[in-house]
Formats: C-alpha cells, structure tokens, sequence
C-alpha cells in the first residue's frame, strides 16, 4: 500500500524523498551495525539503503541532464510565428486566418518541489533522531547507556504453577525490576552497560512443576547478576540452618528492608559442548566461578518464599557484600507484581 501511494507522487517529489529515507536508514543502520556491534547482517542492510539512494541520484541527474537538453527547443516554440504573405489571385481572395499563440502549458518547478520534499523529511528525520536520544521515560538523555533490552519466553504458556500462586511474578516483572541503568553503578563498573538480559518463567526443581520460580538475568563484561524468586514455603531461617551442615563459613545473616536476609557463597557449574564435532557432545560438568547470593524473606515475618539476589564474574571477581545489598534495596520495591511483599 505505501509503495502504491509513493508511485502516485510526482517524479520529482517521489525521488528525492526516496534518496532521502535510503540515505537516513542506510547512515542509522551502518551505525548501529558498528558502533553498537549489531552485526554484520545489518552492515549488509545498511549497505543495500545507501546502495539504492545512490541509483536513485543517479536517476534524477539523467533526468536533470535530459530537462536541460530539451530547455532550447522548448523556448523556441515560445517565439511568435510570423505570417508568410499570400499573393491575392485572380479570384475572390479566401479570408486569412492569423496566426493565433496559444498560451504555454506552465510546467511545474522541479526545483521547488525537490526542496519541499527535502525539507519536510529534513523535519521528519530531525523529529526521529530527537526521539531515539530520550530515554523511555520521555526525559531528557543523560549520556547514560541503555540498557539490552529484556529477552523473554512471550510464545510459551505460563506454568500451570503461577496461576495457582497469588500473586506470583513473572520473569517478565524480574527483568524489569533488575534491567536499570543504574545497576553497573551498584555493581562498581558505571563505565559499563548490559549486554544481555533475559526473563523465564520456571519453576523450581524436583517439586513436579508446582512451585514458581522465576527468574532474571542480566549481564555486563564484568559480572553476572541472576534474580530468582521461589514461591515454597522454606523460610530464610530455616535455609540459615540448613547452611550450617555444609560450608557455612562464608554464610552472614542480616536484615534487607526489614526483612530476614542471608548471603552465601557457592561455586556455579560449568558444562563445555562440543559444537565443533557436529554432534553437540558435552563435557563432564566441571567447578565454575564462585557466586555471592543474598536470599532475602519475601516479608518480615519470613512466612515463606524468598528472593535470591546472584552475582559471579568468570573471572573470580565479587563485588562487596554491600553492593548486594544496594542492589535488592534498589531492585526489589520495583518488583511491580509482588503481592506477598508486605513487611
């Protein structure tokens, strides 16, 4: 329907607005392909705009070199004609017609209508850079990065589990709770911004898909931050306890937002496939970084049901446990859905 529409404007409105738009979205595109790292699939897409722009100036000079060629036989048929004198005959002269000029068709201004059409997309394309410089909210940019957008599992059913739980959240709720831009600053590395982050709707292990747990995950160069919550009625007292038959040495108990809170520490596990072989043959699983995790009471009473704030770094790196604490005294009042969230 729109190519319809641009095949009814005149030719020299139709291709000058083309050349602009291939021009603008070939130069955002290029740009998003190498400054943000997209990829080379939009490199190629970017280059197909311009690419296109580039017949269509070429199409426009012909046409301009092809105007200014018939511009003399044009002004030519201007001049008056003059009258070619008739000898009278021996007969009854027939009367003469005069020569009548006939008033010239006025072409329109190829010019003028070029310019129309550059400055209206001119504005157009002024108003799409404005806007794609303000942040969601509609404020004014601050230099800060964006952050990745949130990944999630729209096309899959939610679990039978969240629907039979009051209140649950989602993965969904998760991500954008965790996804801020000032979670580099929390973590200690503000020059960075997320690379990826995502939300699934899961459920807890071993428990036949009828507890909730969903989860969130963001990450930077440096770290990792996971945010789950599990809907079961394991009290944050309870777990303290269960720490102490394991490696509790590095378990703290603590209050977050009036609310009994945990941290502890646990090596994550560490799978390698083998892509190269064709067959996606993995490795035994083996010891991977060491993550921090802060479990913090879904209320004050510690009624049941957490939430477990993550971070590791495959290089080893933790940050302090006080930026974990920043970071759930930050993320968890955003967590829009959490009915049972009452101290």
């Amino acid at each position: 329907m729109l190519g319809f529409l641009v095949r009814l404007l005149p030719f020299w409105i139709r291709e000058p607005l083309i050349i602009l738009v291939g021009t603008v979205f070939g130069v955002r595109i290029l740009f998003m392909a190498l400054v943000d790292g997209e990829g080379w699939v939009p490199a190629v897409i970017g280059a197909v705009f311009l690419l296109g722009a580039a017949l269509r100036v070429r199409v426009v000079v012909h046409a301009l070199r092809a105007r200014h060629r018939r511009a003399p036989a044009t002004e030519a048929e201007l001049e008056p004609v003059t009258p070619v004198p008739v000898t009278p005959a021996p007969v009854t002269p027939a009367p003469v017609t005069p020569a009548v000029r006939r008033p010239v068709e006025k072409k329109p201004n190829a010019f003028a209508q070029a310019s129309f059409a550059i400055g209206l997309f001119a504005v157009i394309g002024g108003a799409l850079w404005i806007e794609g410089k303000l942040p969601e909210d509609g404020t004014a940019a601050t230099g800060a990065s964006r952050p990745a957008a949130c990944r999630l599992d729209e096309d899959e059913e939610l679990p039978s589990a969240y629907r039979s739980t009051p209140g649950a959240v989602t993965g969904a709720d998760l991500c954008r709770a965790l996804n801020r831009t000032e979670l580099p600053e929390l973590l200690g590395t503000p020059a960075e911004r997320s690379v990826y982050a995502s939300g699934t709707d899961n459920t807890a292990p071993l428990t036949d898909r009828k507890v909730a747990q969903p989860e969130a995950r963001v990450e930077f160069e440096t770290y990792t931050v996971e945010l789950s919550a599990t809907y079961n009625k394991l009290t944050v007292a309870q777990y303290a306890k269960l720490t102490t038959y394991g490696d509790g040495r590095d378990a703290r108990k603590l209050t977050v937002l009036g609310r009994p809170a945990l941290l502890t520490s646990d090596h994550m596990m560490k799978i390698q496939f083998d892509l190269g072989s064709g067959e996606g043959a993995s490795g035994p699983v083996e010891q991977g970084p060491l993550a921090r995790t802060l479990t913090v009471a879904f209320d004050g009473k510690d009624r049941g049901g957490s939430y477990d704030l993550t971070v590791w770094s495959e290089s080893g790196l933790l940050p302090d446990d006080s930026a974990l604490v920043d970071i759930a005294e930050a993320v968890l009042p955003r967590i829009t859905r959490g009915a049972r969230d009452q101290d």
